[in-house]
C-alpha cells in the first residue's frame, strides 16, 4: 500500500551538497556513476518506484522534482520508503543542477544492488526462456530500444558481451521507458563465452543477419531460444555466423539492413509468436 508523501526539501542553491548526485548529469553519465544512475522522466520514476517495491534490485537514494512537477508524480512518490529524500527546485536552479534545461523536470539518483553474473542469471532461468543477446551494441538509444522490445515480447533476459554499452547509462533507462528496471540483464566477457555457456544451458541460438539462411518466419518452435543482435552498421562478426544458425527479415532490395532495434522488434515479435510467448 501508498504510504504517506515524504517530506519535500527545496533547493534554493545549486551547489547544495544534498544533491550533488544530480549535478551535470551529462558529463557524469559519461565517465561513470560508481553503481548508481540516473532515472529521468514520469515513467521512469513509475518503474523505478515498482522495482524498488518489488526487491529487483534497484532502489531509489533520491529525488529531484522541478517544482511544477510535484503534485502531478505525489501518488508515485508514496510508493518509496519515506527515508528516501525529495528535493524540488525552480526552473533556473534545476538546469543549473543538471547542467542542461531539463524539460521532464523529473530526476532520481538510483542504486543497483547484488548484480547478477551472467552464468548465474543464465542458470535461474525457467524450463522455457527466451533470450535476448547483443554484441558490439554501443549506441545507447539502440540499446534502451532493445530492452523495450525485451519488455514488450516476454524476454527472460538481456545478456551483453563486454563490448556493449552499458545499460544503466541514462539515455538507455529513457529511452527502454524503464524496461532496463524490469528485464533481468549481465553485460560481462566475450560473445564467445556467452554463446557457449547458452549452447550448454540448451538453447536453440539464432543470429540474425540479411545474409542469414533461414526465413524469420520459419525458425522452430523451441522450449529455449536466444536471438542474437549484431553491433550497428557492421553486424555480427563472421565468425560468429559461421558458428550459429542464422536467420534474416525479407526486405525490398536497395538497403543494405534495418536499424538493429526494429529488427530485434520484428524478430522478437516473430520468436515470441511461434512460441506463444504473446
Amino acid at each position: 500500500m501508498p504510504g504517506a508523501l515524504p517530506p519535500v526539501l527545496r533547493i534554493d542553491d545549486p551547489a547544495d551538497p544534498r544533491i550533488a548526485g544530480f549535478v551535470s548529469i551529462k558529463e557524469r553519465d559519461l565517465t561513470g556513476r560508481h553503481g548508481r544512475f540516473i532515472a529521468e522522466g514520469t515513467v521512469v520514476l513509475r518503474m523505478l518506484a515498482a522495482a524498488h517495491e518489488a526487491g529487483r534490485g534497484f532502489a531509489a537514494e533520491a529525488i529531484l522534482l522541478l517544482e511544477n512537477r510535484l503534485e502531478g508524480v505525489s501518488d508515485i512518490l508514496r510508493r518509496f520508503p519515506p527515508d528516501v529524500p525529495v528535493y524540488v527546485a525552480n526552473a533556473p536552479v534545476f538546469d543549473a543542477v543538471a547542467g542542461f534545461n531539463m524539460h521532464r523536470g523529473v530526476l532520481a539518483l538510483g542504486r543497483r544492488d547484488g548484480e547478477p553474473d551472467r552464468d548465474t542469471l543464465i542458470a535461474s532461468l525457467p524450463a522455457s526462456s527466451l533470450v535476448l543477446a547483443a554484441c558490439g551494441i554501443s549506441n545507447h538509444d539502440n540499446m534502451g530500444a532493445l530492452f523495450r522490445n525485451a519488455a514488450a515480447f516476454g524476454v527472460d533476459a538481456v545478456l551483453m558481451d563486454e563490448t556493449s554499452c552499458d545499460p544503466m547509462y541514462r539515455k538507455a533507462i529513457r529511452v527502454s521507458v524503464g524496461s532496463v528496471l524490469t528485464v533481468p540483464f549481465a553485460r560481462e566477457g566475450s560473445i564467445a563465452v556467452m554463446l557457449e555457456r547458452l549452447q550448454d544451458a540448451g538453447f536453440a541460438i539464432w543470429g540474425l543477419s540479411p545474409a542469414g539462411t533461414t526465413d524469420i518466419g520459419a525458425i522452430p518452435a523451441a522450449p529455449r531460444t536466444a536471438l542474437l543482435m549484431g553491433t550497428e552498421g557492421e553486424g555480427l562478426p563472421q565468425a560468429v555466423l559461421t558458428s550459429i544458425r542464422t536467420a534474416r527479415i525479407r526486405q525490398r532490395p536497395g538497403l543494405d539492413s534495418l536499424n538493429v532495434s526494429t529488427a530485434a522488434g520484428i524478430a522478437l515479435h516473430q520468436v515470441a509468436l511461434i512460441n506463444g510467448r504473446i
